[in-house]
């Protein structure tokens, strides 16, 4: 089973421009960090889980990690945003680690989650109380 990240989806107003940042990237899209995960042999197969409004909104696979020639390490990422069934994360700085088991299962083509239909405002609200 693969080691995944969670990182908080920064600077996106929603998961709609988030998945346009991603899809604008041709062959991946780069994240870049401080230091090179410990565990980096572990997340091979894994994905970063976005967090928008104190949930889990989606995923990009992971293609690995490269050094950017700055004393800094890219995250490489398929430039694709993959919804997952929302779960409520807490906020937290720079990526953490999600073990397969604790990670979101993905939605299905057409298939919405139960909290789209509610009012984001409401959603947030409720999530930051960790109720959805």
């Amino acid at each position: 089973m693969p080691l995944h990240m969670t990182k908080i989806a920064f600077q996106s107003e929603s998961p709609a421009t988030l998945r346009a940042w991603l899809e604008s990237h041709d062959g991946e899209a780069r994240l870049t960090t401080r230091y090179l995960p410990k565990r980096v042999a572990e997340m091979a197969g894994g994905s970063l889980y976005w967090i928008h409004g104190h949930r889990l909104v989606g995923r990009s696979p992971i293609l690995g990690f490269a050094e950017t020639g700055q004393g800094r390490q890219w995250i490489r990422l398929e430039p694709v945003l993959i919804p997952v069934r929302a779960k409520a994360k807490r906020a937290h700085q720079g990526w953490r680690y999600l073990e397969d088991a604790d990670a979101p299962a993905d939605l299905g083509d057409g298939e919405a989650d139960d909290t789209d239909a509610m009012p984001p405002r409401l959603l947030g609200e409720l999530a930051k109380l960790g109720l959805v």
